[in-house]
């Protein structure tokens, strides 16, 4: 979702359809015919100074409501007479857009609020949990809308089995809210209330190079209600592409204008692995699956909770930080699944091991557990606390893990740098997700298993998640413990990347760092074994990606001293070093911290 003001313009086009055009949204619509496309959806910038790849978010108020009333102006006249338009908008111009879509011409049929939980931290006003979304239509009287393809299960189905209650559902109301769970018992269908979740950081549909994304099923309800197969659906601002990402998996026509030209590429390659027909990601209705928070407390006053734990459980998660999770989940359904899957192995090895995790996942398909494997996987954490779980030798899955094996820093010193680097990459572009929530998402964490195979390959994806956890630990437990760090001087030896050769190096413990031409360090490493380490750095995998992430390598220096490397203490002159740099590969102190 970035934009310019009219008259900054790229690519043009003659066959507009099907596609994402680099261009400025005024510009490219266009070169649209009168009266040709059914549906737009806009989410434009809010102005409220978002950090958007090309675009200034922060315009005079007078210069926004012209430029927004210029494309809003375009966008009516490409709508066919029957067609309609859907703008999402936060409250500081709301009211004001408002205003300026009816002086276009447009007709509003509703005002729905799309509120959400866990919502977006403010420091000097109330947290911001909600967003507008207002429905227009040209015509009044005239307009494409079908309730009965998106109508939810009504109050007469879901809570009193009413035999009355028409079973094809009925309309959403138009409030939307992220957790169900928290008000299902104060918000009844025939109330204004629809469910959506936000697309968090850990979310699977996640596209990750872009930073507001709507949800999927969101937007399938918008297009399903107010288009037909075959219609052409217009959105201004493409951004993530998730718009025509629904449009083609709901068999519609599609055209996005986007300025940035590093999201246009990134959401035309979203396009390019989508086809139609594929299920849109999250849960069409989460009100149905979910319990109430009545339901909740009853279920959870009926058990009798574990002790917790104080110390780091076997495969190093931290005790305690799934324990805020909701208890939405908590079921003798998965609990079976992980009694199924476990193989005698705890919690956190199920969600570690990709093996385990998969039977588990595998056996909560069986059973009929609803949504996504994250969230499996986090419910998990919240049936152990409650004493729910206990593993189960008698596995339905005949193909064994592997072996327990030591997890010391000896075993993993080979590939400990590339669970670093590729944690560190990770945490870049989920900020706000810890090493846990990371490893909860299947599709993140394999994202974190590629990364590190090609920065030391030939060991298993366990063994990086697990050497991640090692780093975690040892750590925390040296920054208790900074004070009593010795003061040493090194004296290193310097030589250009290219040019170093592992065989020179000694096949014992030192510290080293790399140094860009302007004297910034990008990485501090310490190992028992130069020689090796730098081995796996030089690979032909492990150069490609560090080009990508540090740029020419011919413009790096590698200072190597075989000092300064204690194995009781592995994590000692990294830490001490970092206190004063933070280099673009290490963790950082916010992220080695983050346990919740």
């Amino acid at each position: 979702m970035s934009v310019a003001t009219s008259g900054t313009t790229g690519e043009q086009t003659d066959a507009p359809w099907g596609r994402i055009h680099n261009v400025d949204c005024v510009a490219g619509m266009q070169t649209i015919p009168d009266n040709s496309v059914h549906l737009a959806f806009a989410d434009p910038p809010f102005n409220i100074g978002y950090d958007y790849d090309v675009y200034d978010d922060q315009l005079e108020s007078n210069q926004y409501l012209t430029w927004c009333n210029s494309w809003m102006r375009e966008l009516y006249r490409v709508l066919m007479p029957n067609g309609s338009f859907w703008l999402a908008i936060g409250d500081e111009f709301a009211a004001e857009l408002k205003v300026e879509a009816c002086r276009v011409g447009f007709r509003l049929r509703s005002w729905v609020i799309w509120y959400y939980t866990f919502g977006v931290h403010c420091k000097n006003k109330f947290t911001r949990s909600h967003a507008h979304l207002f429905y227009f239509v040209k015509d009044k009287d005239s307009f494409c809308y079908h309730p009965e393809a998106i109508a939810v299960p009504s109050a007469r189905q879901l809570i009193y089995n009413d035999k009355r209650a028409n079973p094809k559902g009925r309309s959403p109301d138009d409030t939307w809210i992220l957790r169900p769970q928290d008000c299902r018992d104060a918000f009844q269908p025939n109330e204004d209330i629809w469910y959506f979740p936000r697309v968090n950081g850990t979310f699977k549909e996640r596209a990750g190079f872009h930073g507001c994304q709507m949800p999927e099923q969101l937007l399938g309800r918008i297009i399903r209600a107010c288009s037909n197969p075959g219609d052409i659906v217009v959105d201004p601002f493409s951004g993530s592409a998730t718009t025509l990402v629904v449009a083609k998996k709901l068999g519609r026509q599609f055209v996005g204008f986007e300025l940035s030209s590093e999201y246009s590429a990134q959401g035309s390659a979203r396009l390019e692995r989508t086809q139609v027909g594929d299920r849109l990601e999250g849960v069409e209705d989460p009100r149905a699956s979910v319990k109430s928070v009545t339901e909740a407390e009853l279920k959870r006053a009926n058990k009798q909770p574990k002790t917790k734990r104080t110390k780091a459980t076997e495969e190093g998660f931290l005790p305690g930080f799934f324990d805020a999770v909701s208890a939405e989940h908590h079921s003798d359904l998965l609990a079976t699944a992980f009694r199924r899957a476990s193989k005698g192995y705890s919690v956190d090895r199920v969600i570690l091991d990709p093996h385990l995790n998969k039977s588990f996942q595998a056996n909560c398909d069986k059973l009929g557990i609803v949504g996504p494997e994250e969230e499996r996987n986090r419910s998990l954490f919240q049936l152990r606390f409650h004493g729910a779980l206990i593993a189960d030798d008698d596995s339905a899955d005949e193909t064994a893990p592997e072996p327990r094996r030591p997890v010391n820093w000896s075993f993993a010193d080979p590939f400990l740098h590339a669970s670093e680097i590729a944690w560190r990459r990770l945490a870049d572009r989920y900020p706000h997700s810890s090493l846990e929530e990371l490893f909860c998402d299947p599709a993140i964490a394999e994202e974190f298993d590629r990364d590190a195979a090609n920065l030391a390959p030939g060991f298993t994806p366990l063994d990086y998640r697990l050497g991640a956890l090692l780093l975690r630990y040892e750590w925390n437990r040296e920054q208790d413990r900074l004070a009593e760090l010795p003061s040493e001087e090194l004296a290193f030896q310097a030589v250009p990347f290219l040019e170093l050769r592992a065989e020179d190096l000694p096949s014992s413990g030192g510290v080293y760092q790399w140094t860009s031409s302007d004297g910034r360090l990008l990485y501090i490493g310490a190992t028992e074994c130069l020689s090796r380490r730098f081995q796996s750095h030089l690979k032909e995998s492990s150069l490609e990606f560090l080009k990508q992430w540090i740029g020419p390598l011919s413009a790096v220096q590698v200072e190597w001293c075989p000092a300064g490397w204690d194995h009781t203490r592995p994590m000692g002159h990294r830490i001490k070093a970092l206190q004063e740099t933070d280099t673009p590969l290490n963790l950082s102190f916010s992220t080695s911290q983050q346990s919740e």
